[in-house]
């Protein structure tokens, strides 16, 4: 049962790390309607700015307390993803209103190539690490109840919780905030939108930037544990069967189908696994996203679109 339970545990960390980068899919979709490929630039991009201005700003600040350091690093970095929000909407999306959704599509693809290379050309392209102070040491728990006691990643405890913080708030702001109903709106029709007042250039950047954010929080978590290197983009990837399971415009599809791919991933790995060869753990996210297609392609949460001809 105590194993069970690590691996019960282990899953719902890992789940909650995806729902993390699933939500800036989310998020973009939700605001204009595309499918932002650019969300695994951003992850990347938002890390490495994490990363080197957490080296280099206590000597320009002289900042010695590595909280205090951090802390000016994180707004640093949050302004330079303000920045990207306002650049992308004055020269990218300002010009595509109520264009295709593929030629939205291909532009985000454009903007994951213009952020790879920027994030070379500001910051290098060398592996680094990201020190928030997250302790990495695991620990035993319910040692009165189960021999041994559980294992626990006292790492992966706190990075759910930030992850957790983090999706509650946002789904607060879609739910209870006027601009995150002009948001929704804006998702529905922008031409609508735009007729009642809506600000849609406003909205983007306001979108884009609190995707950026909910990026730069993934990538410093996931760079605190892997390192930042460029192989965080793919972290995208292992989201994407987590939209399709949540559906791509529910927060709170986001949320549960990253929890129920995390703890599926492991528990296939460690009970299924011996019986296949091992492996599963890469492959099962997809397969389950793929059974999701052909039978309820919107998700659990999303909402069935029905054309009337």
């Amino acid at each position: 049962m105590a194993f069970f339970l690590e691996t019960l545990i282990g899953g719902l960390m890992a789940g909650m790390l995806y729902s993390l980068v699933a939500l800036g899919f989310v998020l973009i979709f939700k605001a204009s309607g595309v499918f932002n490929f650019a969300q695994g630039a951003m992850v990347l991009f938002a890390a490495l700015a994490m990363a080197r201005f957490s080296q280099w700003v206590p000597g320009w600040l002289g900042i010695e307390s590595k909280l205090l350091g951090n802390i000016a690093a994180f707004a640093l970095a949050g302004a330079l993803m303000l920045a990207i929000a306002w650049v992308v909407e004055r020269l990218v999306l300002r010009h595509l209103v109520n264009q295709e959704g593929v030629t939205l599509l291909m532009a985000t693809l454009g903007i994951t190539y213009f952020l790879d290379g920027l994030g070379q050309t500001l910051f290098g392209s060398d592996i680094y690490q990201i020190d928030i102070g997250m302790p990495k040491d695991p620990v035993f728990l319910l040692e009165n109840v189960f021999e041994g006691g559980v294992l626990v990643n006292l790492e992966d405890v706190y990075a759910a919780c930030v992850a957790a913080l983090l999706v509650a708030a946002l789904s607060l702001f879609f739910q209870k905030t006027a601009t995150g109903r002009a948001l929704r709106a804006v998702a529905d029709d922008h031409q609508a939108a735009q007729s009642i007042g809506i600000p849609l250039n406003r909205i983007w950047v306001i979108v884009w930037f609190v995707a950026g954010i909910t990026a730069l929080v993934a990538g410093m978590i996931w760079g605190s544990k892997l390192g930042v290197q460029f192989s965080l983009t793919t972290v995208a990837l292992r989201a994407l069967p987590v939209i399709i399971l949540g559906g791509l415009t529910s927060v709170p599809g986001a949320i549960i189908g990253g929890l129920i791919i995390g703890v599926g991933e492991k528990l296939s790995e460690v009970y299924l696994g011996p019986f296949v060869g091992g492996g599963i753990e890469i492959w099962f996210a997809y397969v389950l996203a793929l059974v999701f297609l052909l039978f309820r392609p919107q998700g659990l949460f999303g909402e069935k679109i029905i054309d009337r001809v």
